[in-house]
């Protein structure tokens, strides 16, 4: 079964992370075919919007830390910045995608979840979903352009508070603090964002992408410089001694024992 499904009902085209048995968590596989359908939406003009969803129960967990990371060739070590190479061609895709790209969330969307879900133009989150920057709890940091997202949503103190504490940020708490615009009853979440997505596929789709370009050059000037600084960042983190205790500690499920080295 496809890691991601693909439906296009008129010019609405829905995006369904499918993996729910490891709540939708992110591997080489998922990577590649998440970025061949980002592509081929924006690439195909009778599609004038995009929603994307998590199957099971959340939109995403993050990484897939259980199944690892490919070794570099030279040291063996996991060759996390080429997976990360990888991803971005998930966000890249969407910020740049000529149309509206709506995220409907329930459940978890953390890590580089969260980053997907914060991507998006608009964000629909259920009442019981939650967001998170849960790197810190494995030795690692942000990426996935959170530290891109986080900040210029809700300024640099909830992002500090987000990236260092990593605690989950509960739907409500995140509209309040404007990391998402809508939150509804986890019974009728995806009725709404079809009706949003349907709405927006109605609209002036040139319009759109007019916004989109001009809000992200003033939002995310440098965008692919920030990826590139995530993903050399994240690789030197995935070499620590604190990175294997913080995955080994998330695998066996008991509290990790950071030495700072």
């Amino acid at each position: 079964m496809s890691t991601v499904l693909w439906e296009q009902d008129g010019g609405v085209g829905r995006i369904t992370l499918n993996r729910p048995e490891t709540i939708n968590a992110w591997t080489s596989e998922f990577g590649r075919e998440l970025v061949d359908v980002v592509n081929s939406a924006s690439a195909d003009e009778s599609v004038r919007a995009v929603l994307i969803t998590g199957a099971g129960r959340g939109f995403s967990s993050g990484a897939d830390l259980k199944a690892g990371f490919e070794p570099h060739p030279e040291d063996n070590m996991p060759d996390v910045q080429k997976e990360l190479e990888l991803y971005h061609g998930v966000i890249t895709g969407i910020r740049r995608m000529p149309k509206p790209v709506v995220a409907a969330v329930h459940g978890a969307a953390v890590g580089i979840g969260c980053s997907l879900a914060l991507a998006c133009d608009l964000v629909l989150a259920a009442e019981s979903s939650f967001f998170g920057l849960a790197f810190v709890n494995i030795g690692l940091m942000p990426d996935g352009g959170s530290t891109l997202f986080v900040p210029t949503a809700i300024g640099k103190a909830r992002a500090f508070q987000m990236a260092m504490l990593g605690e989950r940020v509960p739907a409500q708490q995140a509209l309040e603090w404007g990391l998402v615009n809508f939150v509804h009853p986890d019974e009728h979440i995806r009725t709404e964002a079809d009706v949003l997505v349907e709405k927006l596929a109605g609209g002036p789709t040139r319009s759109y992408a007019g916004t989109k370009e001009a809000l992200n050059r003033m939002l995310y000037p440098d965008m692919d410089g920030q990826l590139a600084l995530e993903a050399s960042l994240q690789h030197q983190l995935a070499r620590t001694r604190d990175f294997v205790e913080g995955v080994g500690a998330f695998v066996e499920k008991r509290p990790p024992q950071f030495t700072g080295s």
